[in-house]
């Protein structure tokens, strides 16, 4: 059986601001603070975290959703990828970042919801203050 959940964060900046970050591999790696690397199209492989975290873009509507495939070093090497769909949607604040992450292996679920607001959400939101 595999897992899905759904997490938002409001971020204080443009939709097409965080949008572009998200697929850049220098803004990447400076909101994570950790080396990534991006092909910022359709098709296009993508790693984080040092190479923690793998995948390819599936789907783009810019700046406003992305579907990747998405599997971390934690994976079995026979479980297939998950799937991530990002939406950038605007808020009074900014941006509402919602993610919906599903099929990764059972029992990580709250391993992958922790991580996402610490090596994420967390880091995104003291990144994009400073723009301000």
């Amino acid at each position: 059986m595999t897992m899905s959940f759904e997490m938002a964060t409001l971020l204080p900046a443009a939709p097409e601001r965080v949008y572009n970050a998200w697929l850049s591999a220098d803004e990447h790696s400076a909101f994570t603070g950790s080396p990534a690397t991006v092909d910022p199209t359709v098709g296009g492989a993508f790693t984080a975290w040092d190479g923690y975290i793998s995948g390819t873009t599936l789907e783009m509507t810019p700046t406003s959703r992305l579907v990747q495939a998405w599997r971390s070093t934690d994976f079995p090497a026979s479980a297939p990828d998950s799937r991530l769909e990002i939406r950038f949607e605007a808020a009074p604040e900014g941006t509402r970042l919602t993610l919906i992450h599903s099929g990764f292996p059972e029992g990580s679920d709250d391993e992958y919801r922790q991580g996402w607001i610490d090596f994420y959400f967390a880091p995104m939101a003291e990144y994009f203050t400073a723009d301000e």
